[in-house]
């Protein structure tokens, strides 16, 4: 008795180990995804993906998140998973043309009209050649697009006092801007006279009347409390920002088709949810803006949107965008 129960337990923790074994071999065989941001953990983009994507690709994938630069320094994620360092990132327009320019046509003024517009884009025939040269010179492939926000013009004026409609309107205005040549002249695009000026002096600025305004998204308004010292937002909409959810090209051409077409689901899925969340966000800050006083009003988007379009032509800001290419955005507007 005592040897068979010898032998009992024997076979026992031989098929314990082997399949403590194979769950091992199973767990290795998944591949780790590990994500690197400069954004936190609460950012609508990082709970999409830990929300959504993380869930639907459990299968056969280990989803493991990074926030604010905690594993990559913020701008060199690309390089990261170009290296094979990394996996995934959440890329900017802005980050991508400095590694090809003609990207730079997706971080300009009035380009993309709103978030729809965004996918469009991003899913249109036109987007090929751009995705294409990033996998094969940057080995990152450009999963989905995410939506960033809608930044707007912010002034202390009242409506009664100035009334922006046109970017006529904005004439003599005072808008501080980000200090970048780009920036500083998508400023002088929308009609205003932009002012270069560090954030951290902007309430102040706004309160003794060194500026006019500025512009930022509906979020930003409301987390530096610039609604305490301005009068009215108006919806110019001139910067539709985005992201893409980029991933290594080695890590994609070593899964499935099944698994690629889920881990492509998977952040489809993700972004539609940071949108909706996002476009909702945006939202419920115009009624809250509206309760503190301000005065909240959409602009002639259409003579903006052309006027602006019109001080790119011909410039240094537009002259590596490919021919045609705006006229193709264009046409998948309204």
């Amino acid at each position: 008795m005592t040897r068979r129960a010898f032998a009992a337990t024997t076979v026992a923790l031989a098929a314990f180990s082997g399949i403590s074994i194979a769950s091992s071999a199973f767990a290795q065989d998944k591949v780790t995804l590990r994500m690197s941001t400069p954004a936190s953990e609460t950012d609508q983009r990082s709970v999409a993906l830990a929300e959504v994507f993380a869930p639907a690709v459990a299968e056969f994938a280990v989803y493991e998140p990074h926030y604010n630069a905690s594993l990559i320094a913020q701008g060199s994620e690309l390089e990261a998973i170009a290296s094979g360092d990394l996996e995934m990132s959440i890329a900017s327009a802005q980050e991508l043309a400095t590694f090809f320019p003609e990207f730079s046509i997706f971080a300009t003024g009035y380009v993309h009209q709103d978030a729809a517009h965004q996918v469009a884009v991003f899913n249109d025939p036109l987007m090929e050649p751009f995705k294409q040269k990033v996998e094969d010179e940057l080995g990152v492939k450009l999963l989905s697009v995410m939506y960033l926000g809608r930044r707007h013009v912010n002034l202390r004026q009242t409506k009664d006092e100035l009334t922006v409609m046109r970017p006529e309107d904005l004439a003599g205005v005072n808008l501080r801007m980000p200090g970048t040549d780009a920036w500083q002249f998508l400023g002088k695009a929308l009609g205003a006279n932009p002012t270069p000026m560090a954030f951290t002096e902007v309430y102040t600025a706004l309160s003794t009347g060194s500026v006019d305004g500025q512009d930022n998204p509906l979020p930003t308004v409301v987390d530096a409390k610039f609604y305490e010292v301005t009068n009215q937002i108006v919806l110019t909409s001139h910067l539709v920002d985005l992201n893409y959810v980029a991933f290594s090209k080695a890590v994609w051409d070593s899964l499935t088709p099944e698994q690629q077409a889920t881990v492509q689901e998977a952040a489809d899925a993700a972004a539609e949810s940071g949108r909706q969340a996002q476009l909702k966000k945006e939202e419920d800050l115009v009624s809250f803006l509206k309760e503190q006083g301000l005065e909240i009003y959409e602009p002639d988007l259409e003579a903006f949107r052309t006027h602006v379009q019109a001080q790119y032509a011909g410039t240094e800001f537009s002259e590596s965008w490919p021919d045609g290419v705006l006229e193709k955005i264009n046409a998948l507007g309204n």
